[in-house]
This record gives C-alpha cells, structure tokens and sequence, in this order.
C-alpha cells in the first residue's frame, strides 16, 4: 500500500495559528524521530543506536514486540524511516518532507509504502490505515506547535 497526504502549517488566512518556522518544524520533525514517545504514547521504550550525521538506528519496543528500524535525515528537507522487513513485518518505509512552494508557506508531505501490493482483502483495511496514518500524522504537527510554543524547539545556545 502506498499513501500520502499533505499538511498544511501556515495558514496566513487563519490568524489563529501561530506560524512555525522551518528550523522549528525541521527540529520537530527530528525529534519526532529522537524522541518518539512523545509522540507515540502506546510505544514502551526505543533506544537509538550508534549514530552519524545523517542517521540514527533505532530498536522500538512495543511490549513484546521490538521493531528494528532506521531514520536518515536530509537536514531541513526531510526524513526517512527504513523498516527492513522482520518477523512478520514487511519491508517499508515513511518518508516525511518539508515544503515551502513561497517563503514561509510551509507544508508537511507524509509518503507511505508498506512494500506490499494492495489487493481486495486488504483495500478494505488499507482506508483505516490511511486514516490512522493521517490522524496520527495531525497529531504530530499539533505536538510540535505544543513544543515551539513550550520554547523547546529553539536553537541551542
């Protein structure tokens, strides 16, 4: 199945919103992948393994369940997340990128593929996927307004 969906982040229409930035959204977007559990309530522990500048691997425990995985990033553009296929997972993969089509019209792409072919049986499953994906991706942005407002996505001194 493969699925995207784009979330707008500043709307200059709404005067409700309080507009991020790009660097506050990119250090969202990595901690996201740093700190998961903020944003994934239900995952138990995940513990980040040696590392360079441009990845992190990552072991992710759901109870008994541990999801071996790895998160590239392209600093300010954007982040992938490589789930080589394990027990009864298969390969997949997220890919999360910022756009910016005007200065400081930003946008989050979300890109899917969970490295299977969709057929009938599972495109019934497949739209609460999509939806589960999607609002849990909502829920990400809402997180990471919750943080820059907490001042915690700020450069570092």
């Amino acid at each position: 199945m493969q699925f995207e969906h784009l979330i707008e982040i500043n709307d200059p229409l709404n005067p409700l919103i309080d507009t991020l930035t790009r660097d506050q959204l990119w250090r969202g977007l990595v901690m996201r992948a740093e700190s998961p559990k903020l944003f994934v309530p239900w995952l138990d522990d995940c513990t980040l393994e040696p590392r360079d500048d441009t990845s992190v691997a990552r072991v992710l425990r759901y109870n008994d369940l541990h999801v071996h995985d790895t998160v590239t990033y392209v600093p300010q553009q954007s982040v992938h997340y490589s789930v080589p296929a394990q027990g009864d997972i298969p390969d997949s993969s997220l890919v999360v990128s910022i756009e910016e089509p005007q200065p400081g019209a930003l946008f989050v792409r979300f890109v899917y593929d969970s490295g299977k072919t969709e057929d009938d049986m599972d495109a019934f499953y497949n739209e609460f996927r999509r939806s589960a994906y999607q609002e849990a991706d909502v829920d990400t942005i809402k997180i990471i307004r919750q943080l820059a407002e907490e001042g915690r996505l700020a450069p570092p001194m």
